[in-house]
């Protein structure tokens, strides 16, 4: 009888969701430590398709024409690594004749199926020069995959192990959204991601905070990449991209109270008598 109250305790741990901090909405305040992604001089350290990047003016440029279109949805990569559990900031702006997406956690797709050289799939924040709930900035894409949006602005949800999906709470509406959204004009982001918990915020408010628990396809590493979508023409604008990676954070915690256990250990030692 024991072992199955023990079980069954256990199991509902696991089980429960791990959310951002439900009586905090704002972002939390930039720690110190964030590396910057992007020199605003050049792509080093990124690849995408020449012809539709470039840099100006401090900023990332993706466009599109009719003359200069996209092959398929196509992506600039970051390549100096991938993230785990990780801090990400940066800002954007767009028209709003197409869609955009800031990659996370996202894999590099080279294999057959791919329209071009620079193709991702994975966890999407959704880009868009819009303001009416629900295709909007800030929700979570499947880029590339069969589950479309997991999460939209909004809620609080979550994934079970098969992929079901649960909201807890619905905190921001239609109204709320339009006093976040700076239409035609440079949006802040955060997101967040810790295990299998993710957080989006925009302009300092949390739009949407989502735990992944499907077995299946949850991912916690990949690559950062943003998004130029294939169809119309279209233009978005990245600047001031920066990056803390949470796991660092914690080796160097884990090391400081590593330290301080060690000093507090000598400092109870009773020195002898002779």
């Amino acid at each position: 009888m024991l072992r199955r109250v023990m079980f069954m305790l256990a199991w509902s741990f696991v089980s429960i969701p791990c959310f951002a901090d439900p009586a905090s909405k704002d972002a939390p305040e930039e720690k110190p430590g964030m590396t910057s992604l992007f020199t605003g001089l050049n792509l080093n350290g990124w690849e995408g398709d020449p012809q539709l990047w470039t840099v100006a003016g401090g900023k990332i440029r993706g466009e599109t024409t009719r003359e200069n279109a996209a092959k398929g949805n196509t992506f600039l990569v970051w390549r100096e690594g991938v993230v785990k559990d990780f801090e990400l900031r940066l800002s954007f702006r767009s028209n709003n004749t197409n869609n955009s997406g800031i990659q996370y956690r996202s894999k590099r797709i080279t294999d057959a199926s791919a329209k071009n050289n620079w193709v991702v799939r994975g966890y999407q924040f959704e880009v868009r020069n819009e303001n009416v709930l629900p295709s909007v900035s800030g929700f979570i894409f499947d880029e590339g995959g069969k589950r479309g949006r997991l999460c939209l602005v909004g809620e609080r949800a979550s994934n079970n192990s098969v992929g079901k999906k649960e909201v807890a709470e619905t905190f921001l509406d239609a109204d709320g959204y339009k006093k976040i959204m700076r239409l035609d004009d440079w949006n802040d982001v955060v997101i967040i991601a810790k295990g299998n918990q993710i957080s989006h915020y925009l302009n300092g408010s949390l739009i949407v905070d989502f735990t992944d628990n499907n077995s299946l396809h949850a991912a916690n590493e990949g690559v950062l990449a943003l998004q130029l979508h294939a169809g119309n023409p279209m233009w978005v604008e990245f600047k001031n991209i920066r990056l803390r990676k949470i796991e660092a954070d914690k080796k160097e915690t884990d090391k400081k109270s590593d330290e301080k256990s060690s000093e507090s250990k000598k400092s109870d030692v009773v020195p002898s008598k002779n």
